[in-house]
This record gives C-alpha cells, sequence and structure tokens, in this order.
C-alpha cells in the first residue's frame, strides 16, 4: 500500500490516524501484570499506569484515514498467511530513555514468531527491515524519584508464563494523541471458518 501524497497541503487537510497493531496476551496474564502495575501505583502513588492497555506492540503507522480499508485489506492477507503459535515470557527488565525517564517491560523469551510476524507486516506495506524487541510495557517512561527506588525491587525478577496467539488486533487514535480504540481483530489462517476450537492451538 503507498499512501505516499505529494500534495502537502492536501494531505495537512485530510483526517489523520494514528494505527497500531498489537498482539494480546491472555486473561491470566494480563490480569498478573495489572497486579504489577497496581503495586508500583501504590509504591509511587501515581494510579494513570494501572488502566493502560496490555498488549505487544507489532506495528505502527501515521497516515489518512481513506486508506484505512487498504490498511485492513494487507491485514488481512498477512493473517491468513499465519498461523498460531505459543509465546513465552521470561522477566521483567527496565531501560533508561535519553531523556532520563525509565521504562519497564516483559521481555519474550521465543522471539522468533513475532520477529517474523513483523517482518511479514513491514513487506505488506513495502517498508524495509528493521530492528524489533518484542516486550510487554509495564511502566513507560517515568520520571519519579519514588519509582527509582521501586526498580530494583522488580526489574530482573522473572516473569515465566505463556499464551497462544491466534490473532493480532488492529487499534486506532487521532493522530494527535488520545486512547487506542480497537478497530477489529484479525485471526490466524482463516480459523473462524475451520472445524474446532481455538483451544488446538496448545502450546
Amino acid at each position: 500500500m503507498n499512501t505516499n501524497i505529494d500534495n502537502t497541503a492536501t494531505l495537512l487537510e485530510e483526517s489523520m490516524s494514528d494505527y497500531l497493531v498489537v498482539v494480546n496476551p491472555d486473561v491470566i496474564v494480563t490480569k498478573d501484570i495489572i497486579r504489577i502495575r497496581q503495586f508500583i501505583a501504590r509504591e509511587i502513588g501515581d494510579e494513570s499506569m494501572v488502566g493502560s492497555a496490555v498488549h505487544i506492540p507489532l506495528f505502527r503507522s501515521v497516515f489518512p484515514e481513506r486508506f484505512e480499508q487498504d490498511f485492513i485489506e494487507l491485514l488481512e492477507g498477512v493473517s491468513r498467511k499465519q498461523a498460531g503459535f505459543a509465546i513465552y515470557t521470561s522477566r521483567v527488565d527496565s531501560h533508561r530513555n535519553a531523556d532520563g525517564r525509565d521504562s519497564l517491560f516483559i521481555n519474550v523469551a521465543n522471539v522468533k514468531p513475532l520477529v517474523a510476524l513483523h517482518q511479514q507486516l513491514l513487506q505488506a506495506f513495502e517498508l524495509p527491515m528493521q530492528d524489533y524487541r518484542p516486550h510487554i510495557m509495564v511502566a513507560g517512561r517515568i520520571q519519579n524519584t519514588a519509582f527509582a527506588r521501586v526498580l530494583p525491587q522488580i526489574s530482573q525478577q522473572m516473569f515465566v508464563r505463556s499464551f497462544n496467539c491466534h490473532c493480532f488486533s488492529l487499534l486506532k487514535r487521532g493522530a494527535v494523541g488520545g486512547k487506542y480504540v480497537k478497530v477489529r481483530d484479525f485471526v490466524f489462517g482463516d480459523i473462524e471458518h475451520m472445524v474446532g476450537s481455538l483451544f488446538n492451538y496448545a502450546a
């Protein structure tokens, strides 16, 4: 899909949206991550992080809404060719950003299936390959002295979980920011038309 527009004035007048493709953990893993957030929130006195979505980001792009259906059709093509796989997490890790703020995230142990899926999305959009590190954000870009005290208690702790991945989701928000809302899910391998249960994709 080519979303390049030569007329800059026209581009500025169009309604732009921020699109994000994600993999969602199962309910159990999500609840466990929310518990970690709740602990941090109590320690630093900031509840804002608790309600943030729990997911693994795969692909993000900002472009005019009139290309949304083209985007959806490309995602449908990728999902139909994709088989389900299991995702395993390993430990909680931290990162100091350039602005001095800290981020806390959970590493994925078996990155190959997600890296391959990320590459398929880039190929579908005719974009060059790029570095990609699958992760689940716990707390992003927090500048708080209390958070700095909490980090040693959490960072490098093991978080061994697994869940089955049989779809990815497309989220959307305004280009200027705000909360993402789900556009739709894309089930792998046309599984929604297959006989049997999604639980056939056991780890």
